[in-house]
């Protein structure tokens, strides 16, 4: 059960076009909007950062969840994982490329550039940081500084993101929820995002479906 109660859709009707937006773009509203929506200044900054982050750049788009999967694997967090599938989805990634992402050192389905992003991106999530020269060096073999600054602008948001989900223990939602018992098989469990006993924030809304 979540550590803090989201607030309803309802009751928020100043935030309607971000979760409408999360809606067109994500398929459901995440929990922990309705809970930092409690501070809808930092809500809406989180808002902005995500957008730019996730829209701007020449680093593949399909790329940016993936490395989103993989900085929440090294973090442990379980709702980040499950989110990240789903985008990765949205984006057009295979769900057996999403599958092996637990894999992706050895997996057939991954390039090289993809793994040395990959890795770059496991190393970086880790505590304590593991990224040495030899990362970048593999990097900058396959993309460019900006890249590099896109890949590692995603694993310091979802540094963020992982920290506020696995300390909120917020409730997953039945997409994600769904889609990662599929794809991920046994590696992966809803864990303390188990949304038993937490009331959703909206009924009949994709962020409570």
């Amino acid at each position: 059960m979540a550590n803090m109660e989201p607030l309803r859709r309802e009751d928020l009707p100043e935030l309607e076009g971000l979760f409408r937006h999360y809606e067109e773009t994500l398929s459901f509203v995440p929990n922990s909007l309705y809970t930092m929506a409690r501070r809808p200044e930092i809500l809406g900054a989180f808002s902005e950062l995500i957008t730019q982050i996730w829209n701007t750049g020449t680093l593949p788009k399909y790329l940016k969840p993936l490395i989103g999967i993989v900085s929440s694997v090294a973090a442990g967090c379980r709702y980040c994982q499950a989110h990240e599938a789903v985008d990765a989805r949205m984006r057009d990634v295979p769900e057996g490329k999403i599958a092996a992402i637990w894999d992706f050192e050895r997996s057939p389905m991954f390039d090289e550039a993809e793994r040395v992003a990959l890795r770059f991106a496991r190393d970086a999530a880790l505590v304590p940081n593991e990224v040495t020269p030899e990362h970048f060096e593999a990097l900058r073999r396959h993309w460019d500084d900006g890249q590099i600054v896109e890949m590692l602008a995603v694993v310091g948001l979802f540094g963020f993101l992982n920290r506020w989900n696995d300390t909120m223990a917020t409730a997953l939602e039945e997409t994600p929820l769904a889609l990662a018992s599929r794809a991920y098989g046994d590696r992966w469990d809803v864990g303390k995002h188990d949304a038993g006993g937490s009331r959703p924030p909206l009924s009949g809304t994709a962020g409570s479906s």
